[in-house]
């Protein structure tokens, strides 16, 4: 077996099950808009980051930051801004998402190609 190439992988999978899970954690499993939001984007992203452990490419990396930006902006986008503990749930959650991505991305000297573009040489 090969040795998990990055640790932030497994994190954004626990990460998208605790979303896929915290509707009836927190108790918002009625909300229709809230659950299907939590359930689709929390399953995506346990996919990609499962996807990323067993087969590492930077676009996985790339859809793991776009889902964990989704869910920040989610509350606003979908109207459930009102619902103080799912859009703190959505904003912290995806603000976690998104920044481990971004860490793996810039640190990956594999995936790290994409900013040589910005810099001065």
């Amino acid at each position: 077996m090969e040795q998990l190439k990055h640790w932030q992988d497994p994190v954004n999978a626990l990460l998208g099950l605790w979303v896929l899970l915290s509707p009836w954690a927190l108790g918002f499993q009625d909300e229709r808009v809230i659950m299907l939001n939590a359930v689709i984007v929390g399953a995506a992203l346990v996919a990609v980051a499962l996807g990323a452990i067993f087969v590492p490419r930077a676009w996985e990396e790339w859809t793991e930051g776009a889902l964990g930006l989704w869910l920040v902006a989610s509350p606003w986008a979908l109207g459930f801004n009102t619902h103080e503990q799912a859009t703190l749930n959505a904003v912290v959650a995806g603000l976690a998402i998104a920044v481990l991505a971004l860490w793996t991305l810039l640190t990956d000297k594999d995936y790290s190609g994409w900013t040589r573009d910005w810099t001065v040489r």
